[in-house]
């Protein structure tokens, strides 16, 4: 089987797209520990590593970005306000870029032919979730390896997202739940650090109208 490694952050997105590629690929799952405030994601990462099967979960430790991050977007600001509706704050610079460079790097030691992350058509308001974004860094990364490739050592990387072939929030729900069934309440999408989904922060409002959307009974704990 072929393998691919999926920027893992414990949320609906990736959770749902390793349901949706799991018969098809071996996958292995990274997830980041990169200073953001809602660290439930990672608890929630680890759980569905071992509840999907992934051959292999790391987690690693970038927090360091942190400090180059600063106060330049309310995900690792200890000192801004998360807002409950898009604003570009919420933007944290590059933030998948960096983050699938380090999956590539894996990737090619693994001879994996895929990379995965989970934006999605609702990803619209993120530049790095774009697939024109996507494209790019793809041919930059296989043309930084292209003589290992060339001579086969290594495998050409395809950056898929569920937001190149046209899906989105609410699809990728309908796909996960029919492997996952309620566990995916357990997901994590909430930008506070909280036991609970805040329930007003922009993230965790995309995750209730994709509920909504899907037809899904929401049944996540909010606090609001």
């Amino acid at each position: 089987m072929k393998k691919a490694v999926i920027v893992f952050s414990g949320g609906i997105d990736s959770v749902c797209a390793v349901s949706y590629l799991k018969s098809k690929y071996e996958l292995y799952g990274i997830t980041f520990s990169y200073g953001q405030k809602a660290d439930m994601e990672i608890t929630a990462a680890k759980y569905f590593a071992k509840k999907l099967g992934l051959k292999q979960h790391k987690v690693i430790d970038i927090g360091f970005m942190k400090d180059l991050y600063g106060d330049s977007n309310v995900l690792t600001s200890s000192k801004k306000k998360i807002p409950s509706k898009f604003e570009y704050s919420i933007v944290v610079p590059i933030r998948n870029a960096v983050f699938l460079s380090i999956a590539s790097a894996w990737a090619y030691t693994l001879n994996a032919s895929l990379v995965v992350y989970g934006a999605h058509t609702g990803d619209k308001h993120y530049p790095d979730c774009r697939p024109i974004f996507t494209k790019k860094l793809e041919s930059a990364f296989n043309q930084g390896e292209i003589d290992g490739i060339n001579s086969k050592l290594r495998k050409s990387l395809t950056i898929w997202s569920p937001y190149r072939e046209g899906l989105s929030k609410s699809n990728l729900l309908k796909s996960g739940i029919k492997v996952l069934g309620d566990s995916i309440f357990k997901t994590w999408s909430c930008y506070s650090n909280k036991k609970y989904h805040c329930g007003v922060c922009e993230s965790c409002n995309n995750r209730k109208s994709a509920f909504a959307k899907a037809g899904i009974n929401d049944k996540t704990k909010y606090l609001k």
